[in-house]
């Protein structure tokens, strides 16, 4: 009889499948771009598997609630089982639905009355944009997928022949969920039928009850309930991609508590189920924070996600929230694996700062204490709030390029400075304008096009009223617009008025010509607009300009709602956008040359002074944030040597809190030295286990294209 595997041999093990899963998906998608985002927990297919879906359309397409419905179902009752024997959980996802669902918009509903704006401020505008809020996995672990179904036919009847379709659809998705499970129920007995070691047969074994149980009933184990948030999960990303996990540790931590005190779990058995569930898809959980009336909910579990997060050793998008009363013992573990493992997990939340600023929009504390970071950089409420956080974009460099060449070619006014600005403040405002224009236009119709199906079963309002989240199916509506490139634009005000306006080293005409040519033989000018007293540097031009950017940009969005009245939040995060957003744009007067990227997020560009450090970036960034409850995140890059002893991790530890008191809202860290991305940039097949935090998400260094894993080394080289 061979000897039992511990459990970490059994992650050993399931990490080792999962590099073999992602060099294949490697092979088969290459590296264009297509995983220029989340490492998702996305299994290549059987060449034989393929899916076609149904349409009621005579271009062969599909819109709306019925057809989606029943296409997703079709989906999910052909999908492939996949269940590997070393973890405890069933499922893998292979085949991605909103992929498959393309054109992404009807084109019959016509939105061209936006179209010119749209591209002459090259907007994100959001019309068509999916998921990007949260739900209340609470919700789910208490009804079980057979409560939601019965959810679903006890409120058709309270509704009239309108919301047939709507019912329909919805039921469709439970149908084919369970669908999904009682074939991976079934799969696993037979598989013990041939496995000849004892602990993976009992583990089989168990799987198949676990998911039976799963059929008929809401999950009453710490085990069941992570196999239903990691069927839940895996659905969901299915559907749309989306990756919005919620706290945790909050509510998982009744089925661990009781099963502890029951004498049927122990924590090397929690940490063992927590580390398969991550390795299900790498969705977006929170950890710690606070209740309601303030009270720090750090527990026991909250360690136990970090600590499973480090045993298993993959891309994670676990963040945890930093507040003055926190158990400070979890931070210091945080921090301390961190710096063990390099796979920059977790991310910094600064509570207090979030909390506070989303009060500023009308909501009391308490309401605002229930915000759950999920996603890259935002919050939202629970099953409660649509908000299309990371969804909608405004450049600041395309409204920028549009007013210093309405200036600059103006032959009847003479240019200034304080002229660019005032255009610059003009076509924001119209931006902004555009953008809300766009997102009305989007709830009205998005229902129509591709409705938030599976994300509608656990949220508070949709089945109850029979309408998508997207349609008034929730109570709050706060919709995020965010701005990116803000030090490309700070630096180029700053950079002319430097040069052109107060040393009057270069005339406005000698400008004009080498932006126009973009510094083709004019390398010392380039040079010369370049190095200036960037934004980061604390009492520079540039940093005057990004505060007045943050500034006037906040009080455009907030100044009024949307035409239809809906609440708007503003926040500084670029995400993938810095490389597209850069190639539309000519050269700028901060020395960038044409069509390269914008500026990571809120952070100042890198080599912003010659002495560079993590305080004056932290500065720089709590300077300018928006202050309404979303991030303008810090991204910062640490040799990981910094963090080997413990003074090291006591002095990062001092730094999350410090950046925190200052008004920062959210902080990310890679840990990689400048020889090693260098040597993994030039043969990424030399890490294939490299991984790096890219924006708000972390990723396979060799899993991306390489024009993004040059906007990465640039970051940490430069930087």
């Amino acid at each position: 009889m061979s000897k039992a595997l511990s459990y970490q041999d059994r992650l050993d093990r399931i990490r080792e499948i999962k590099m073999i899963q992602t060099k294949e998906k490697q092979r088969i998608y290459g590296t264009d771009g297509y995983w220029d985002m989340d490492d998702k927990g996305l299994i290549a297919p059987p060449e034989s598997f393929t899916f076609t879906p149904e349409s009621d359309q005579d271009d062969g397409e599909y819109y709306g609630a019925k057809m989606t419905g029943l296409n997703y179902r079709k989906l999910l009752e052909s999908h492939p089982v996949y269940i590997n024997p070393m973890s405890s959980l069933a499922g893998g996802w292979m085949y991605s639905f909103y992929d498959i669902k393309k054109p992404k918009w009807d084109s019959r509903i016509d939105y061209s009355f936006l179209h010119e704006l749209q591209e002459k401020y090259d907007l994100v505008h959001g019309i068509g944009g999916i998921q990007h809020f949260n739900v209340d996995i609470q919700m789910g672990l208490t009804l079980g997928f057979d409560g939601l179904l019965e959810k679903i036919n006890k409120y058709e009847k309270l509704h009239g022949e309108d919301k047939k379709e709507f019912y329909q659809a919805e039921r469709d998705v439970v149908l084919g969920m369970l669908d999904m499970i009682r074939r991976h129920a079934a799969a696993a007995k037979v598989m013990a039928e041939t496995e000849t070691r004892e602990d993976i047969k009992e583990n089989l074994l168990k799987m198949a009850s676990v998911n039976e149980k799963l059929l008929i009933s809401a999950p009453e184990t710490f085990h069941e309930a992570c196999q239903w948030v990691a069927w839940f999960i895996l659905f969901a990303v299915m559907y749309d991609f989306n990756g919005a996990g919620g706290s945790i540790d909050k509510y998982l931590r009744p089925f661990y508590e009781r099963d502890i005190k029951e004498g049927i779990l122990t924590e090397e058995e929690a940490v063992f189920h927590l580390a398969c569930l991550l390795v299900v898809d790498n969705a977006y959980y929170e950890i710690g924070g606070t209740y309601e009336d303030g009270r720090d909910r750090t527990n026991k579990l909250t360690y136990l996600v970090i600590e499973a997060a480090h045993r298993i050793r993959i891309p994670t998008s676990i963040c945890l929230r930093v507040h003055d009363n926190m158990d400070k013992g979890v931070l210091e573990l945080a921090v301390k694996y961190l710096f063990e493992d390099d796979m920059g997990t977790p991310s910094f939340l600064g509570h207090d700062a979030v909390v506070e600023g989303f009060m500023k929009n009308g909501y009391p504390i308490e309401l605002a204490r229930q915000r759950e970071k999920t996603g890259c950089h935002w919050c939202a409420l629970p099953g409660r709030e649509y908000t299309l956080n990371d969804i909608v974009k405004i450049s600041f460099l395309a409204v920028y390029d549009v007013a210093f060449k309405e200036v600059i070619n103006d032959s009847e006014h003479s240019p200034s400075v304080e002229r660019i600005w005032d255009s610059f403040v003009k076509h924001l405002s119209i931006a902004v304008d555009t953008i809300a224009a766009g997102m009305d236009f989007h709830l009205k119709h998005m229902h129509k096009v591709f409705p938030e199906l599976m994300l509608n079963l656990l949220c508070h309002g949709p089945i109850e009223k029979g309408l998508d989240i997207s349609n008034g199916g929730v109570e709050y509506y706060n919709l995020c617009v965010d701005g990116a490139g803000l030090a490309t634009v700070a630096d180029s005000f700053a950079a002319i008025k430097q040069r052109v306006e107060i040393e009057k080293r270069i005339s406005w005409e000698k400008l004009k010509e080498v932006i126009n040519n973009d510094f083709e033989g004019a390398e010392n000018i380039r040079l010369m607009l370049k190095n200036i007293k960037r934004f980061g540097n604390g009492d520079s031009i540039g940093d005057e300009f990004a505060k007045r950017i943050s500034e006037t940009f906040t009080q455009l969005v907030k100044e009024k709602p949307t035409p239809e009245g809906r609440n708007m939040i503003p926040g500084l995060f670029s995400w993938a956008n810095t490389i597209p957003f850069g190639k539309k744009i000519g050269a700028s007067a901060n020395g960038r040359h044409a069509h390269m990227p914008i500026s990571h997020g809120a952070n100042p560009d890198p080599g912003f002074s010659d002495g560079d450090t993590p305080t004056a970036m932290a500065k720089a960034v709590a300077s300018v944030q928006c202050g309404y409850g979303n991030t303008a995140p810090l991204q910062l890059e640490f040799d990981p040597k910094i963090g080997a002893t413990e003074e090291g991790i006591k002095l990062i530890v001092s730094f999350i809190e410090s950046l925190f008191h200052m008004g920062g809202t959210l902080l990310n860290i890679n840990l990689i030295s400048k020889e090693k991305i260098l040597e993994a940039h030039k043969d990424p097949s030399l890490y294939p286990e490299l991984v790096v935090r890219v924006t708000g998400f972390s990723a396979y260094f060799a899993s991306l294209s390489e024009e993004f894993r040059q906007l990465v080394v640039n970051r940490i080289v430069e930087g």
